[in-house]
Order: structure tokens, then C-alpha cells, then sequence
């Protein structure tokens, strides 16, 4: 079996200046695609002592080695010259990298920097990796039957050479049989609730399929990964068991894989030719930023409205202060309004409005933090839905957690009236 090992280079990382998303995504990667899980982690500074170091433990008990960090332009990053003291090698500037650089810089409009264009300097005996999103080439040393593969730092440059090159050049090389998983994604029911509900059904998998429950905010991602010599036949078995699965908590799954709540909502609202706004308060914009960071959003997207202050809610929607001091900015009676009147100003088809106590501070006896009212209304069918929820006490997650409970919310709301 072959063994990997991941390192992720950076002074940034070890003082927790920046959490090491990348270790993660190419475990991932490994897992699910390569096929192999990882066997060690290392995280070191930008030492070259540290970095030797690593490197050398990693020889003597990896086979595969994988690199992240220190290939940037300034005097801190050394990663590539460690590599070429550690292979007996020497920089030289290669052409195509060097075009790259020039080439990316003119397209921005910038001059191209002599530390810039030391980035096309590369170690004479590897193999170059060219990267297509940015300066810093990855390069591949292979020798021993081992191979070290190193990478920039900067996770959408690592990520775009990782799946163009990586992948590829590793299952050719090792003939490595590829795994079929599928990510089933739901929201509405927490981890422990739903491992009860799905107890039978899990016990009833083939043992060649391994489920993992991968809880994040509200949503619980459900991965069923197959290990066999078929890959059609595993495909079949766990295409069937999800078959299965949405047959017991169909209302709860809202897509597969990369799918997002924004998304999926986004293609419903497509597909039938309808609109959204949203009216945010103890969000404060958050569901609209979801919405729009979906390309093409604004076929669909209206606009926003952000009444914080109950001043707000009063002048710009019209929200009487005798409801406001009655039933408080967080209620039904207040969130029931902010439909209404986000219907009428933003003009679309649906209309999303969210009323809460986000926290730390602000809570009562009778609306603790956490307290939020969620509401989703229909223009055809003159609907509102409008649902209490007490998430927690942490303000960020229950920022998230209230947009993607009120995505989930319009998503249903739009399946029910146009099925």
C-alpha cells in the first residue's frame, strides 16, 4: 500500500495565524479521488533546518510526499531552496514558467518585478508544474521510488495544480483503481438525530461501503464511499442504497457532492422563471450574499433590504411601533410584516425575511440568544411561512446557520408549489 505524507510549510500556520485548510483539501483528495487515505501531517516553519527535516523524516517512511507553502517571491519563502540543497540541484530559469509570469502580469496591467521573475527559477532536475492561476510554478522530484510533489501555499493556486496534475500523474503512475463515492447533503436534522433515524439503514450497507457522517453548521454531509474491483457494480450498489435513503428523509436531502443551498435554490428559481428578495435583519445581508455568489444570480436576484434598526423597520417598511413595542423586532407578528412589505418593494415572487438575537449579548428570559424567526412567502399563492428557532449562543453560527435554515426554507416552499 502505498504510503502518503502531507507538509504544509509557513510561520503563519504554526503561530495560528491561518488555519491549514490545504492539509485538509488534499486529504480529501486523497481519499475520495487518488483513493488512498494519508498516513502523516506535518506542519512546519520557514526554516530550512525544520523543513530538511521534515522532509527527510517523510522520505524514510512515505512513498508519496506532498508540499504546501513557502514558494512566494519574498525573502521568507525558502521551501524551493531547501528542495534544491535537499536534491543536490541547482536553479535555473525556465522559459515556458517565465512567459507565465510576464504574460499574467501584462493581462493585469503591471510591470513584472525582478522577484517576480525569480519565480521562474526552478530546480534543474525536477520535473516543472506550471501554475495557470498564479507566479509559482510546483515542481516534481522523483528518485528512489519515492516522489515529492511541491506546491504554493495559496489554497486556489494549490487546488487548480492539484486536480489538473496531481491527480492525473499519480493514478497513471501507480495504476490505482478508482473509488466511487457519492456525498449525500442535507440540512434540518443534527448528526446524533439523524445516525438514530438511519440506524436500519445503515446497518443494512454491504461491506464494501463505508458511511461517514460530516457535520458543518446546519448541514450534515452523509459519504458513501465503495471499495471493490467494480466500479460499475459499486456505483449500482450505492446509487440504489440512496435510492433507499431518500425514501426515509427525502425532505431533509437538498442535493449531492459540490451542491450548495444557494445553488440548488438558485437552479429551482431558474427553472420556473422566478424571482427572490430578501429582507434581513439579524443577518444582515448574509442570505443575500449567498444568493449572489452564484454566477448568473442576477437572472433571478432582485435585491435586499437591511432594516437593523427598528427605526428602519418602521420608516422603510411601514412596520407600525405599535407592533414593534407589542411583540418585539423578533416575533412573528414583525417578521409576518417584513414579508409583506419586502413583497411590495423588491416586487418578485418570493420574499425571505429573518428577524433574531445573533448574540452574544441582547437576550432575555423570554427570547434567549439564539432566538430567530424565519419566514418565506409566495406572491402566487399569497403563502407565508414563518418558523421560531433557538440555535445556540455563538453570533457567527447562528449567522450561518439561520441563512441556511431560510435557503432550505424557500427551497421546499418553491419544490411544493411547482411539482
Amino acid at each position: 500500500m502505498i504510503k502518503i505524507e502531507i507538509i504544509t510549510i509557513g510561520d503563519e500556520l504554526l503561530i495560528g495565524q491561518i488555519v491549514d485548510s490545504n492539509s485538509t483539501w488534499i486529504a480529501q483528495q486523497c481519499s475520495n479521488i487518488i483513493g488512498i487515505k494519508p498516513s502523516w501531517f506535518s506542519t512546519v516553519g520557514d526554516n530550512y533546518d525544520d523543513i530538511t527535516n521534515a522532509i527527510q523524516l517523510a522520505y524514510k517512511r512515505a512513498d508519496v510526499i506532498f508540499i504546501s507553502g513557502g514558494l512566494g517571491p519574498t525573502n521568507d519563502d525558502i521551501t524551493k531552496t531547501t528542495l534544491c540543497k535537499f536534491f543536490n540541484s541547482q536553479l535555473v530559469v525556465d522559459n515556458d514558467v517565465y512567459q507565465d509570469i510576464e504574460t499574467l502580469f501584462k493581462n493585469r496591467g503591471f510591470a513584472m518585478t525582478p522577484l517576480n521573475a525569480s519565480q521562474a527559477e526552478v530546480p534543474n532536475n525536477c520535473t516543472v508544474i506550471r501554475n495557470k492561476l498564479g507566479t509559482a510554478p510546483g515542481m516534481l522530484f522523483e528518485n528512489s521510488n519515492k516522489m515529492l510533489i511541491s506546491m504554493p501555499g495559496v489554497p486556489f493556486e494549490m487546488k487548480g495544480m492539484f486536480s489538473s496534475f496531481v491527480i492525473p500523474y499519480i493514478q497513471n503512475k501507480y495504476n490505482i483503481s478508482k473509488l466511487y463515492y457519492k456525498s449525500v447533503l442535507t440540512q434540518g436534522l443534527g448528526e446524533s438525530f439523524l445516525a438514530d433515524k438511519l440506524k436500519d439503514w445503515e446497518n443494512s450497507l454491504p461491506e464494501n461501503i463505508s458511511l461517514a457522517y460530516l457535520p458543518s453548521q446546519s448541514i450534515v454531509k452523509l459519504r458513501l464511499t465503495s471499495s471493490g474491483n467494480n466500479f460499475d457494480v459499486e456505483k449500482k450498489q450505492i446509487d440504489n442504497k440512496i435510492q433507499e435513503l431518500n425514501a426515509i428523509i427525502g425532505d431533509l436531502i437538498y442535493g449531492f457532492d459540490e451542491d450548495t443551498l444557494q445553488s440548488v435554490v438558485g437552479t429551482l428559481l431558474l427553472n420556473n422563471k422566478k424571482t427572490i428578495g430578501t429582507i434581513e435583519s439579524c443577518t444582515g445581508g448574509y442570505i443575500a450574499h449567498l444568493i449572489t455568489s452564484v454566477s448568473g444570480s442576477s437572472e433571478y436576484f432582485n435585491g435586499s433590504i437591511i432594516p437593523y434598526s427598528n427605526q428602519l423597520k418602521n420608516s422603510l417598511l411601514g412596520i407600525d411601533n405599535n407592533i414593534l413595542e407589542t411583540y418585539g423586532a423578533v416575533s412573528m407578528e414583525t417578521v409576518e410584516k417584513m414579508l409583506l412589505s419586502g413583497e411590495k418593494l423588491l416586487k418578485t415572487d418570493y420574499i425571505i425575511a429573518v428577524s433574531g438575537i445573533a448574540g452574544p449579548s441582547g437576550g432575555t428570559p423570554t427570547k434567549p440568544v439564539g432566538t430567530i424567526f424565519i419566514g418565506v412567502r409566495s406572491s402566487k399563492n399569497n403563502k407565508s411561512i414563518i418558523k421560531k428557532y433557538i440555535f445556540g449562543n455563538n453570533r457567527e453560527h447562528n449567522i450561518i446557520k439561520t441563512s441556511q435554515t431560510a435557503l432550505n426554507m424557500l427551497r421546499k416552499l418553491i419544490i411544493e408549489e411547482n411539482s
